[in-house]
Parts: structure tokens; C-alpha cells; sequence
């Protein structure tokens, strides 16, 4: 039985819960932690697990909504269950939400459901906004670079769709650098300033550091960083053995080679300063990576509410030298 009766804590934007940060030079600021929607909110899930943990995010200050036209699976099912539990909890409290999403890798059959085309990034945005019952999104993304379309081609459509009111901001996603300049120079000559990056980061992948930090801090761009977690690995679940029901055990976008040997040692020594810190490996995978400074929102994408509770709680953001120092020589 749908139970039609959620009301926000009155509590939900307590100082204790989850704090907010500005997004480059932009007025809006964005929760430290984004609800991320990647696979744990498709068909395939429990559309009362997946309100249950909408609902607590929520109420523990979690505004922002992070999803994608192919999220799933199968492809536009995490849209549809947003749309379903949006509908029935959460209209009453849109203006307090940032809703996102993107367009660019596999959607449909033939040659206009994949890239970053105008047809695509267009047609999927119209699309994405009936599976997810709203008028418009708060952030439309470019989700990658495809290396075919003219970068001027996919900005004049995120800049049309802002001028349709479709999308309030544009981010932009997995974009090499180079392409990422010519990408906001396009986007502040037409009055649209890009208001995030949004890219891959955690302990063991690190490359946004080289170049995507010092940009995007120049040109006032805010940063979201997915994958805090490294899918799992950056928590004690395969200290002792692969469960069954992990993303290696269930074959899910990881295997045992991302899981040798080597990487379970430096996991371990990781574990060990975590729990010096009173912090779980995943609390203080997500608190290293809020101490960065460019970063403004790390994207958690909980399967239970129990690893949701954990990543709620991630506590203490401050390193002192000597555990930063002790990291990066675990790390190297």
C-alpha cells in the first residue's frame, strides 16, 4: 500500500545535518551530499526502498536529486521511480529541490540516441521531463564529450533549453579539459554561465586534481564529484571476501581486478586510519574529498538505507598533516 502521508521534518535544515556550499560564483548553493541515482533507483529496485530513502535524504537536508536520462537499469526507470515518488511525496516541495539530469551516452536505438548531438541532448531532455513529472530541471548536463559533435553545436542546445525555461542551469560532465574551455568560453558568450563540473573522484582516482580543479576555480564553476566510493572498494565490504550481493559478487560494473591484492592492502591501512578517525572507510572516503576546496557536492548513491545512515554521518572533513601525509603514502 503507497503511503501517501510524508511530510519533511521540520528539522531538515538543522546545522547538525548536512551542510551547504556555494557553487562557484553562482547564487545557488548545493548540499555537501547529492542523492545520486545511477542503480539503485531502476525498475528493478523497490519502488518503496527507493521512496524510503528519498524521504530520509530529504529530511536530512539532502536537496539535490542527481539522475540521467539512462539511469536505471533498464534505461529511464530511475527517472520514472523519481517522477512516481515525486508525485506523491515531494511536490508540495519543489522549490526546495535541485533536480538534474543529463543526456549523452546510450538511450535508445539508432544513431540519434546516443552523443551529444542537438536532436539528442533536446529530444532527451523532453523526454526525461515526462518520465520525471516536471516542468523543468534545476541542472541539465552535458554528460560527456563524444568526440564527434562540434562542442558549439551541443552548448547553443544546453543555452536554448535555459532560454526555453526548461532548464533553470547547465552543467557540464566528463569533458577533457581542452574541450571543457571551449565549452565555457561558448556558454559566458552567450550569457549562460555553466554552473558545475561534475567528475569522477575519489582516493584512487585522482586526475581532475591535474587540471579540472584549477579551472574550474578560475572560471567561478562549482565541482560534483561521483563515485566516492570507488563502487564499493573504498569501504571494508571486501576485507573479508566478495559478498554475493556486491557489485563484484553480483558481476555489476566491477570485478575481481579492481579488487586485487594490492588495492585490499592500501584498502585495509585506509580502514585503519578511518577508524583511528571514528569515522567508517566510506565516512572518511567522502569527508577527504569534501576537504578539497573546488569541491562543492559529493554524489552518494546508497543500495540500502543503511549505507545511507553511514554516508549521512560522514563527520569530521579536517585532515591534520600527518593523516594527509600518511594517505598519500598509502595511496602511492
Amino acid at each position: 500500500m503507497i503511503d501517501n502521508s510524508y511530510k519533511a521534518s521540520v528539522d531538515r535544515y538543522d546545522e547538525s545535518l548536512v551542510s551547504y556550499r556555494r557553487s562557484g560564483n553562482s547564487g545557488i548553493k548545493l548540499p555537501t551530499l547529492s542523492l545520486g541515482f545511477w542503480w539503485n533507483f531502476g525498475g528493478n529496485d523497490s519502488i518503496e526502498e527507493s521512496r524510503a530513502k528519498m524521504r530520509c535524504a530529504f529530511d536530512n537536508g539532502i536537496t539535490c536529486f542527481d539522475l540521467a536520462n539512462n539511469y536505471g537499469p533498464p534505461f529511464g526507470s530511475a527517472e520514472e521511480t523519481f517522477g512516481r515518488i515525486y508525485t506523491q511525496d515531494f511536490k508540495p516541495y519543489r522549490h526546495e529541490m535541485i533536480v538534474t539530469t543529463k543526456a549523452g551516452y546510450n538511450m535508445w536505438d539508432g544513431p540519434y540516441g546516443v552523443g551529444s548531438s542537438r536532436k539528442m541532448m533536446i529530444t532527451s531532455l523532453e523526454e526525461s521531463l515526462k518520465r520525471m513529472t516536471l516542468d523543468y530541471v534545476d541542472i541539465y548536463y552535458s554528460h560527456r564529450y563524444d568526440g564527434e559533435t562540434p562542442v558549439e553545436e551541443t552548448m547553443q542546445a544546453l543555452v536554448d533549453v535555459v532560454r526555453q525555461g526548461k532548464a533553470l542551469y547547465v552543467g557540464l560532465s566528463n569533458y577533457p579539459v581542452d574541450v571543457l574551455a571551449k565549452a565555457v568560453e561558448y556558454l559566458e558568450a552567450e550569457k549562460v554561465h555553466p554552473l558545475i563540473y561534475q567528475g569522477k573522484y575519489n582516493m584512487m582516482v585522482r586526475d581532475v586534481e591535474k587540471e579540472h580543479f584549477d579551472f574550474v576555480q578560475k572560471r567561478g564553476i562549482g565541482f560534483t564529484a561521483f563515485s566516492p566510493i570507488a563502487q564499493g572498494v573504498l569501504t571494508d565490504k571486501y576485507l573479508n571476501g566478495v559478498p554475493s550481493d556486491s557489485r563484484v559478487g553480483c558481476g555489476k560494473y566491477l570485478t575481481n581486478a579492481n579488487i586485487t591484492p594490492e588495492i585490499l592492502e592500501k584498502v585495509a591501512k585506509l580502514n585503519d586510519l578511518a577508524k583511528q578517525r571514528g569515522q567508517s572507510l566510506a565516512q572518511m572516503a567522502t569527508a577527504w574529498i569534501l576537504s578539497h576546496e573546488p569541491v562543492t557536492s559529493v554524489i552518494i548513491g546508497p543500495r540500502t538505507m543503511a549505507q545511507l545512515e553511514d554516508s549521512l554521518n560522514y563527520g569530521n572533513t579536517y585532515f591534520s598533516d600527518q593523516e594527509i601525509t600518511m594517505i598519500e603514502e598509502i595511496l602511492k
